[in-house]
């Protein structure tokens, strides 16, 4: 009995996944995905249910606490900032912001980075060289830096963190698009294609564009949380969305300084970043396990 306790156990640490909680990894994928869908929702309705204006100066109600009763009758739910600005109506429209850059960054680096990918993978040559030579000398700069001196340079607008942050993150798609192309673009239907006259277009289309497509999905659902962490970044020093127009990490940045008396004006934003982010993550992690034909039956 000891010895079959001992094997067990050192399969257990062999192969972990086999021995996960049969369920487990779904009900958190699945609550998971619920928590970005209200995020989701609360980005696309929550703005026209809030009664209160984000940017709206009310000293008279200055750091008033969650729940406090305002001079109006009203209810500050998470309370008020330093200027009596509703921090609820601040984090309603930062879920907005956050998602929107996230959603239009992602776009850009997919679009880049795929059509990099798959001209450097299937032309290679010349075209593969100068490509990956270009994502080398971008992988010198750490992200965030080169984002925050791009930033620095276009000054703060949504439209400039979305271009920025779109440009900063291309080569992770661009490497995993050109790998996918190279393994793909000699097989066999590939080149019954090929064989039967089928344009260069075509072949991209039909045939090397929907092998491509689960890894860029996989990638996708976990870099965007990744980029909704830089705008949020990039919020807080200012050099990311003006603060008229919401964001969680200018919310932030705005209630650092009264954390000791009013310690709901930066934490209640911070909260919600957070949940998002950790959200997102299991969600990509848990989609990874799924379509990964490595991982499958672990």
């Amino acid at each position: 009995m000891s010895l079959l306790k001992d094997r067990t156990a050192a399969a257990q640490q062999a192969h972990p996944r086999r021995f996960r909680v049969p369920g487990n990894g779904k009900t958190l994928a699945t609550i998971a995905a619920i928590i970005v869908g209200i995020y989701v929702l609360m980005a696309l309705i929550g703005p026209m249910l809030v009664p209160f204006d984000p940017i709206r100066v009310d000293t008279g109600n200055r750091l008033l606490p969650p729940g406090e009763l305002r001079d109006d009758g009203s209810i500050a739910i998470f309370g008020t900032d330093q200027v009596g600005q509703d921090v609820f109506a601040q984090t309603i429209y930062g879920a907005r912001t956050s998602l929107l850059v996230g959603v239009g960054a992602l776009a850009i680096q997919i679009i880049i980075g795929v059509t990099a990918g798959v001209l450097s993978g299937y032309y290679g040559g010349w075209i593969d060289t100068v490509l990956m030579r270009l994502a080398d000398i971008q992988l010198v700069f750490p992200g965030i830096v080169l984002a925050i001196l791009i930033a620095s340079v276009v000054g703060p607008s949504m439209l400039n963190v979305i271009i920025v942050l779109g440009i900063g993150g291309w080569v992770t798609f661009a490497r995993v698009t050109r790998a996918q192309v190279l393994s793909t673009k000699n097989l066999e239907y590939v080149d019954a294609t090929r064989t039967l006259g089928a344009r260069t277009w075509h072949i991209l289309r039909h045939s090397i564009l929907p092998a491509c497509a689960m890894p860029v999905i996989v990638i996708a659902t976990l870099d965007i949380g990744g980029v909704i962490l830089a705008e949020s970044a990039l919020s807080f020093l200012g050099l990311g969305v003006p603060t008229s127009m919401g964001s969680w990490g200018g919310t932030i940045a705005t209630g650092r300084e009264y954390l000791g008396s009013a310690w709901w004006v930066s934490t209640v934003p911070g909260i919600f970043l957070a949940v998002l982010v950790v959200a997102l993550g299991i969600l990509g992690d848990h989609l990874r396990d799924r379509l990964d034909p490595n991982l499958k039956g672990a």
